[in-house]
């Protein structure tokens, strides 16, 4: 993906992010999910998914406690999911 600046590129991967996020979502299902449909770099996802943990300390620390709790989706779920996602 190529866009206008770094800032731009990085407001996606965040806006990116936060979908994956609603879908409940690990950190590692959504670094897998985007590079796979999005074909975003790994390092990159995981660089903004942490500032958006430093950001939002307290979301991050329920969303976590909520995601032990849950059964992680099938990778054909995932995949399915994050193409649903960037069609939109």
């Amino acid at each position: 993906m190529r866009h206008s600046s770094p800032a731009v590129y990085i407001h996606l991967v965040q806006h990116m992010i936060e979908t994956c996020l609603t879908f409940n979502m690990s950190k590692e299902e959504c670094m897998e999910a985007l590079s796979e449909n999005a074909n975003i770099n790994p390092i990159i996802t995981s660089t903004v998914w942490k500032e958006l943990v430093k950001e939002n300390k307290d979301f991050f620390e329920t969303y976590e406690q909520k995601l032990m709790k849950k059964e992680s989706m099938s990778e054909e779920e995932t995949n399915q999911l994050i193409q649903n996602i960037i069609s939109l």
